[in-house]
């Protein structure tokens, strides 16, 4: 194995030891669940392929969701998509009539990320790429660059926002060329929703709408077709902690949002959003429970059910409906190997545990957690780093000591998500 990056190997380990997904380096300690990855590069391939794609990614509280989200996600941008990110929380939902479905918009739009740019923040890229190509074919056609954008995105002004989406690009495209910075980031701005006014964004653009609650999943599928239009494969939503529409305790507003969610699922089957994917990613609560969860609407709960022909060990990955396994032991050891080489940079001679040290240190904490420490790995992903952090600064320490006295306790966090509230049918705040 090569040497791995002091930058790279910081961000692994320093995430991993707070108890938080790195946003770089997944591929260094990825294991196990190939074929669920299998079945979402599939997914990709097929967005890539003018198609569309669903997925609902279930696993228990620390488990792996939102690091498969992110492996996910990269997988998607070396196909060359273009990918939004956000985790759903009270101010961030898919349906609201209070800023909030505008606010997870403005959050993804931010978010967006090429394979150049994987960090987010690419919308600007985006657009500047696309008013490139309409230079460049402006320059042989003999007509202005406006004429020639507005010709490319014609056929989206059917689309709700897509008139005004055209008059946007247009506009910054006068910024860029008089060298108006202000209308190239009024421009941004409103193709991030951050405008909360029409009349704001008519004073800046001369558009008549704005990106809004109402607005939100049509914008999306509006984003996806122009990112099409800009050279891009299409256009992946991921969206994490999707258990905080479980707890709404408004069940109108909860709802409202699965009502959207049923939208965006019969969009995909139907093949009616084009280039567009969503991997939504939630804990079995969210899904299964029949009084507030995913299933507590018949239309979802009928189109979600799980394959019955999928008993005893059979597998089902094609269906909207993706249950993380757990890894398995073998799966673990790999993982905390993983870890051990990261840790010393990538560098054989730098390894601070020798190899019977990692069965020893699963042992212990068998006995501590039982099967939950392969199962909800989080915590004890977090105890071994904080081993390794330990022998690197005290050389002469003792593992087989450590290990006995390493603390390792149960990830409790999970158990936030069940307490919710009782339902408030007559609830006064704004859906």
């Amino acid at each position: 194995m090569s040497t791995i990056r002091a930058k790279e190997r910081d961000a692994v380990i320093q995430s991993l030891r707070a108890g938080v997904v790195p946003r770089t380096g997944q591929h260094l300690i990825q294991v196990g669940r190939v074929r669920e990855l299998q079945a979402l590069m599939k997914d990709v391939e097929r967005i890539a392929d003018s198609g569309s794609g669903f997925r609902v990614v279930i696993g228990e509280y620390g488990s792996g969701k939102t690091f498969f989200l992110n492996l996910v996600r990269a997988i998607a941008l070396e196909k060359k998509l273009v990918t939004v990110h956000a985790d759903l929380n009270p101010d961030r939902r898919l349906h609201a009539t209070g800023g909030q479905a505008r606010s997870l918009y403005a959050e993804l739009a931010k978010s967006l990320a090429i394979r150049t740019k994987p960090e987010g923040g690419a919308l600007a890229g985006v657009v500047e790429r696309f008013v490139a190509q309409a230079k460049a074919q402006a320059k042989t056609s003999g007509v202005t660059t406006e004429e020639v954008i507005r010709q490319r995105l014609a056929h989206l002004t059917e689309m709700v926002n897509g008139y005004d989406l055209a008059e946007v690009i247009a506009a910054y495209c006068r910024g860029f060329e008089l060298g108006n910075e202000q209308l190239k980031a009024d421009a941004i701005r409103w193709l991030r929703g951050e405008f909360t006014t029409r009349t704001e964004a008519r004073a800046a653009l001369g558009v008549r709408t704005i990106i809004d609650d109402a607005s939100f999943y049509d914008q999306l599928k509006l984003l996806a077709r122009f990112v099409r239009l800009a050279g891009y494969s299409g256009l992946l939503v991921c969206l994490d902690e999707l258990v905080n529409l479980y707890k709404l305790a408004n069940t109108q507003a909860r709802n409202a949002n699965y009502e959207q969610i049923l939208r965006i699922l019969n969009d995909s089957l139907q093949g009616s959003a084009e280039g567009l994917g969503f991997v939504l990613g939630g804990t079995p609560e969210f899904l299964m429970d029949t009084r507030r969860g995913l299933y507590s609407y018949a239309a979802l709960q009928s189109r979600l059910a799980e394959n019955t022909f999928a008993k005893a060990g059979m597998v089902d990955y094609s269906g909207p409906v993706m249950r993380l396994a757990s890894l398995a032991p073998e799966d673990f050891f790999v993982l905390l190997q993983k870890l051990r080489h990261v840790y010393a940079s990538g560098e054989v001679t730098q390894y601070l545990l020798p190899d019977p040290a990692i069965p020893a240190f699963m042992e212990h904490c068998a006995k501590r957690l039982g099967d939950a420490y392969f199962r909800t790995p989080r915590t004890t992903i977090t105890a071994f780093i904080n081993l390794l952090a330990v022998l690197e600064q005290n050389p002469g320490a003792d593992w087989k000591e450590l290990i006995g006295v390493t603390e390792v306790v149960a990830d409790s966090g999970g158990a936030a998500d069940l307490a919710v509230e009782n339902d408030d049918e007559f609830a006064s705040f704004r859906l």
